[in-house]
């Protein structure tokens, strides 16, 4: 039975910090970027020696480096499209991509 002069309280998940939405964009933006960027360099070292991806199945090295390379891409296409859901991820993603795009990019060019 309810009083008159009980309190309500609200709930625990309205109590959560406010995020900048520049943040969450920003820190959206350089995440996705460097996922994708991973994507693409994986795909690269992952890509058969040979020419032809009909010659996969003649070396065992190549077939098994295809099959993880295409495990690995997956996995970093899925989690472009997974947000976090902590706001402090946002902030961590916004402050480690100034150093960490710049450098996979690096990398990528030097792979490519």
């Amino acid at each position: 039975m309810r009083t008159d002069t009980e309190v309500r309280r609200e709930p625990a998940a309205s109590a959560k910090p406010k995020l900048p939405v520049g943040i969450r964009v920003a820190g959206t933006i350089v995440r996705s970027l460097f996922l994708i960027v991973l994507t693409v360099m994986t795909a690269r070292v992952a890509s058969p020696q040979i020419e032809k991806f009909r010659t996969v199945l003649e070396t065992p090295g190549d077939f098994i480096r295809v099959v993880i390379g295409v495990c690995v891409c997956a996995f970093f296409v899925v989690n472009v499209f997974i947000l976090p859901k902590d706001p402090g991820a946002y902030r961590t993603w916004l402050y480690m991509g100034v150093a960490l795009l710049p450098l996979s990019v690096l990398c990528a060019f030097v792979i490519w």
